[in-house]
């Protein structure tokens, strides 16, 4: 039961991940918002899920994993009732920083409880927890665009009665008590930042996760400028990018427990690299949706295995760990967004010279998994 409630909110994460890019279109209009505005938005959206796992996985390790999913539900309410009234770009800014914060607890949450499985299962188990991330970023904007008429306000409500029906469910499921082994403070606290392997994970979950949430928040608006209408560009972010990460975790979760994670992530980011470069390149192509699911699919993997590289090394203290790999991680978010608006300008067909950052971001992922080759072969045996 504990696991399918790991599901259900971190298919909530899913949905605040494409949810900028599905309501961007809709919104934008409505604000009158420059890309460079929209950029304020994403920069928002990030410093909220940045500056609260910072802090996640330290009071979770203290207070327990429930706490922790039941406050990041909560904001989620908060975060999506205020976005439901988009009046003024400020206050969206706020919603935005407020969903920010309620991610950063509910995916920190779901995967320290997944990361108490045993160590053969670790990856497997993580990665399958994260195909219910690209369910959610797959339902956010193919219903907004073939059911809601691509209308921000209707996305906020219909998240507001899916996060509602998570929370209830999350109050009336037990939780395991923290380990008494977790609750022994600040020394072995101070120990897990004494690993340069840390460091070296936490970089590629920071560079790996700037370029996923800039296809989330600004490939909509990206196809748009080709000349596609609203409708379709959501459905390739659905139908193309989010069902790759889907069917890509699913696909992983059963080679994961037979294949090295290093080499899995290796192969894997330096065909993103690749991919992400062809969509930006030949956006017709990507209008057809294939470049886009490939994109998704070898993406998919990356996050979740790294996770749980994590999860393995520091099992005293999981959620911390976990937590400061994740800030690091929307750290890269903080600072890709409000760089590729700035890039792009105010004018719409520059949105592809801003976005050129992500395939440079990852191609900086495969490096350091090649200069790092030896110790991060050794960490995954």
């Amino acid at each position: 039961m504990l696991i399918l409630v790991a599901c259900v909110v971190i298919f909530i994460y899913g949905m605040m991940a494409s949810l900028l890019g599905t309501i961007v279109p809709s919104l934008g209009a409505t604000l009158s918002l420059t890309n460079t505005q929209i950029g304020y938005l994403a920069l928002a959206q990030g410093l909220g899920l940045a500056g609260t796992s910072v802090v996640a996985g330290a009071f979770m390790d203290s207070k327990g994993k429930m706490a922790g999913v039941v406050v990041g539900l909560l904001a989620s309410l908060v975060g999506l009732t205020m976005l439901s009234h988009p009046t003024s770009l400020l206050l969206s800014v706020i919603a935005m920083v407020i969903l920010g914060c309620g991610g950063s607890l509910v995916i920190v949450g779901s995967n320290a409880i997944a990361s108490d499985v045993p160590d053969d299962r670790r990856a497997a188990t993580i990665t399958f927890l994260n195909v219910f991330v690209g369910l959610g970023g797959f339902a956010t904007p193919f219903v907004a665009g073939n059911l809601l008429g691509s209308d921000a306000v209707k996305s906020a409500y219909c998240g507001i009665g899916i996060v509602a029906i998570a929370l209830v469910l999350t109050l009336l499921t037990p939780f395991p008590k923290n380990r008494p082994e977790l609750r022994r403070g600040r020394a072995e606290t101070v120990s897990i930042f004494h690993s340069g392997v840390l460091y070296v994970l936490a970089s590629i979950t920071f560079l790996y996760t700037a370029c996923e949430f800039g296809i989330w928040n600004w490939l909509p608006k990206f196809l748009i400028a080709t000349g596609l209408p609203n409708a379709k560009a959501l459905n390739i972010l659905s139908l193309g990018f989010a069902s790759g990460l889907l069917i890509g975790r699913l696909l992983a979760t059963k080679l994961l427990t037979k294949a090295s994670t290093y080499y899995v992530n290796l192969v894997c980011c330096s065909l993103m690299c690749l991919s992400l470069f062809a969509v930006l390149r030949f956006p017709a192509a990507a209008g057809g949706a294939p470049l886009v699911f490939f994109t998704g699919l070898v993406m998919a993997p990356i996050f979740p295995t790294t996770i749980a590289i994590v999860g393995k090394l520091f099992q005293q203290r999981s959620a911390t760990a976990i937590g400061f790999a994740i800030t690091c991680g929307f750290s890269g978010l903080v600072v890709s967004s409000p760089l590729i608006g700035w890039l792009a300008g105010t004018d719409p067909s520059g949105l592809k010279r801003g976005l050129m950052l992500l395939p440079a971001m990852s191609a900086a992922v495969v490096v350091i998994l090649v200069l790092f080759r030896n110790r991060l072969v050794k960490t995954t045996e």
